[in-house]
Order: C-alpha cells, then sequence, then structure tokens
C-alpha cells in the first residue's frame, strides 16, 4: 500500500512539472499568435510592451504593425528622413523584444479609414493567424489612433468572411479583441477588464521603448516642454523613462487585479498593462481568458 501511494505521489509530482514546462515552452499546436496595432512606430510599444515581453519570454509569438512611418513626428525633421530613423528604431525595439515589428508607409497624420487600409489589416490578421489582436480605442485625442481603432474594429468580423479578400483564407474563428488602456472618458471610459502583472519584464519593457530615441527623449517631451528634464547619460535617461511611464493602478484596476490574481498578490503589483475587451471579437469567459494570457495565475 505504501509504494501504491508512492507511485501515485510520483506521477502526481510529474505530470506538474510537464505542466509547468508545457507552459513554458508550448507546442507549435499550443503557441498563442498575438499581434498588436498601433498608429505610429513607438505606440504599440508603450501600451503592450511588457506583455509582449512575457508571452515572447513563454515561447509565444508577438508582432507589433505601426500602419503610419511617423514621418512628421518630430520638432527638428521630419519627411523620408524621419521615416527612415524611426523604421530603425522600430526593428531595433523588435530585436530587443524578439518580436516582428513592421512600419506601413501611410504619411503620420494622415491615416485614414478606407477600405483598402482595411484589407490591409485584415490581411495582416490572417497572415499572423492571431488568436489576439490589439488596438487602441476609436476615442482618442489623435485622429491616426482614432482610425487605427476604428480599423482594427471594422476587421472583427471580416477576418472570418472568405469573399471578403477572397486571396488570404479567412481565420476558422474570431481572436479575442482587446483595446489598450488610455484616459479618455467620453464618450465613455476605459474598462480595465484584464489588467496584467509586468513587474518582472517591466526593465526590458524600458529598454526596448528606449529605442525609440526621437520619440521619448526628443519629440514627446519637447511637446510637453520637458525637454530640459531628459538625461543625456544614457541610464539615466532609462530611468528617467521608467518613471514616467508606470501605469497608474486606480480602483477600478485595482479590482480587476484582485480577481485574476487574488487580493493577497494583487497587493503587492505595481507595474501592469490594462485592457479592454472589443464585443465585437471572441466573447470570451475566464477559461478563456486564462488560456489566452498564459501569464495570469
Amino acid at each position: 500500500m505504501r509504494n501504491y501511494f508512492k507511485i501515485i505521489l510520483f506521477f502526481c509530482f510529474y505530470n506538474a512539472i510537464m505542466m509547468v514546462a508545457a507552459q513554458a515552452n508550448p507546442t507549435a499546436k499550443d503557441t498563442l499568435h498575438i499581434i498588436v496595432f498601433g498608429a505610429h512606430p513607438d505606440d504599440c510599444d508603450m501600451r503592450a510592451g511588457g506583455i509582449a515581453a512575457l508571452y515572447t519570454k513563454m515561447g509565444h509569438k508577438v508582432k507589433f504593425i505601426a500602419l503610419t512611418n511617423g514621418d512628421k513626428g518630430h520638432q527638428t525633421m521630419g519627411g523620408g528622413p524621419l521615416a527612415q530613423r524611426r523604421l530603425k528604431e522600430a526593428k531595433e525595439s523588435g530585436r530587443r523584444l524578439g518580436i516582428e515589428y513592421e512600419v506601413m508607409d501611410n504619411h503620420d497624420g494622415e491615416l485614414m479609414p478606407t477600405l483598402e487600409n482595411r484589407l490591409e489589416v485584415i490581411r495582416r490578421i490572417r497572415e499572423w493567424k492571431a488568436d489576439i489582436v490589439i488596438s487602441s480605442r476609436p476615442n482618442d485625442y489623435h485622429a491616426d489612433h482614432r482610425n487605427t481603432g476604428l480599423l482594427v474594429q471594422d476587421a472583427t468580423y471580416l477576418v472570418i468572411v472568405q469573399n471578403v479578400l477572397s486571396s488570404v483564407p479567412p481565420l476558422k474563428k474570431n481572436p479575442l479583441f482587446l483595446y489598450t488602456r488610455d484616459n479618455f472618458q467620453r464618450p465613455n471610459p476605459f474598462r480595465p477588464d484584464i489588467v496584467v502583472d509586468v513587474s518582472s519584464v517591466f526593465d526590458k519593457k524600458v529598454y526596448e521603448m528606449d529605442a525609440h530615441v526621437s520619440q521619448y527623449y526628443e519629440w514627446l517631451p519637447w511637446t510637453e516642454n520637458k525637454l530640459d528634464q531628459v538625461p543625456k547619460d544614457t541610464l539615466l535617461r532609462r530611468k528617467w523613462l521608467a518613471d514616467n511611464i508606470v501605469e497608474y493602478i486606480g480602483p477600478d484596476k485595482r479590482a480587476s487585479l484582485e480577481k485574476w490574481y487574488g487580493k493577497e498578490k494583487a497587493s503587492r503589483i505595481n507595474n501592469v498593462e490594462s485592457f479592454e475587451i472589443c464585443e465585437y471579437g471572441l466573447h470570451p469567459s475566464d477559461a478563456d481568458i486564462r488560456r489566452l494570457f498564459p501569464m495570469l495565475p
């Protein structure tokens, strides 16, 4: 009888080890494919760089796509030279994260929700075989951000319609579509349905964002009259960046953290990324969310 219980305990322990190993090294069949759309070549990094790092660490596939080339976002340069600089920054950010990073050749400030752009979004979601699609909400201060959200939102159902863009096979099932967080209140405030602890990869997020020198150390501080506050030293500059990108955790986000992590662990979490579920894609159960977000406990 004693040997019998030893055998049972051995197999329980063995199965637990195999489950952990499978989560850390998913098979091709279990590998998740996540695609993130931003308007400009740094937008994905700010809102989803942390979960991108978590997914890649676990063996899943992530792709960032900027729908414009960012050729107007700087105070002293623009046009082709700026577009080339921002493309190099995006590629370096992707290298640091270990993901694919694509920059489309639409002009900054001129992105429109055209049929042509919608089909390009559908094409990329299908070709990536996405399980999760992330974008900004279609209410935002910047027209490019709004139209990015609208383009992705308009693609939600059509990615499974075979007679739309028939040259690329449709997805067999609708992905989970998510919005990244913002602070805008009208016409409706952001709802933090899923809040992910990114504390373990926060340094890596800072490191990949650091690749976008033209934006985080030049253009954005200039627009906020803070350019004189940016340190010249590389390490001090990264620390300054880290201090300025910590996402505020209000009561609604804290409640979401408690749902997914439990109250005790949630109370110790300081660095997060938040997402709202778009009702036009997959309607996930809690079990679906835990499957699609394997970093949740």
